[in-house]
């Protein structure tokens, strides 16, 4: 677990698996996998096997030593729902998560039928507790059957991430969506990102009332281009009080029952 990050939307990071395979147009010059094929077949570095997808299970119970609550970003390396990943290990992350209650935890996925499919299964009788946020990630107006996923699944907390945001989204239903965040993407290869996009996606956002997290502009490097919109940064958030380590609350207290799916 990184006990800090550059990522504005949360404090930490946690991964009990990294390493992923690409599936549609925003990954192709996916960060993480830059970064870990860097130390690919240097011995004994965690990243020795590159961005082979890699079970962690020595990683798990990280955030139960992690005393402070924080908003933790799980997977940012990877993607939990990514099929070569048992549910029987799904299922030892998110009981982590639900014994971890003092922590916030945010899963984004691109594999959100996949998702939806799990939590549905584990969270029969209830919904997914409301210190776990779940989230899909859509690049263009041709992934918005993601968001559908999204939708049908039984969260407490459900958030898009529009990142990197290569194309106008177009007109999106966002019922039952709790927060939108909307960046461009960085690195040697990033492409432009139109601000007519991000505009198109604040404005829905404004006139349905989600909050709207306007990450950053990008360019070579993430801080490149800043991350203000028409004169403000846009950092809006899901409940008032989130992020825990800056409102000082801790979630409610509570019991959701568990449900395992057999994959």
């Amino acid at each position: 677990m990184a006990a800090s990050t550059a990522i504005e939307w949360t404090d930490a990071t946690w991964n009990p698996v990294t390493g992923c395979t690409k599936l549609s147009p925003g990954c192709d010059n996916c960060y993480a996998e830059r970064f870990a094929e860097r130390f690919r077949g240097v011995l004994g570095h965690p990243f020795e096997n590159g961005f082979d997808l890699q079970l962690r299970p020595e990683r798990l119970e990280q955030p139960l030593r992690w005393r402070e609550p924080k908003m933790i970003f799980v997977n940012s390396m990877s993607d939990l729902f990514h099929k070569e990943v048992p549910f029987a290990f799904v299922d030892r992350v998110f009981d982590t998560m639900e014994n971890a209650r003092w922590h916030k935890f945010q899963i984004l996925t691109k594999r959100s039928s996949r998702l939806r499919d799990y939590v549905n299964a584990r969270y029969r009788a209830a919904i997914a507790p409301s210190h776990i946020w779940l989230g899909t990630s859509i690049e263009d107006g041709a992934r918005k059957s993601r968001v559908r996923h999204l939708q049908a699944a039984s969260a407490s907390i459900r958030f898009l991430s529009i990142e990197p945001l290569l194309g106008p989204i177009g007109p999106i239903d966002l019922s039952g969506i709790h927060w939108v965040i909307v960046g461009g993407e960085s690195g040697p290869r990033a492409r432009p990102l139109q601000p007519e996009w991000v505009r198109e996606m604040r404005n829905q956002c404004t006139a349905a009332k989600v909050p709207f997290f306007f990450k950053q502009w990008g360019g070579l490097r993430p801080k490149s281009g800043g991350r203000t919109l028409d004169g403000r940064e846009w950092s809006e958030w899901p409940t008032a009080e989130v992020p825990i380590n800056r409102s000082g609350r801790r979630p409610e207290n509570g019991s959701a029952k568990g449900h395992r799916l057999e994959a």
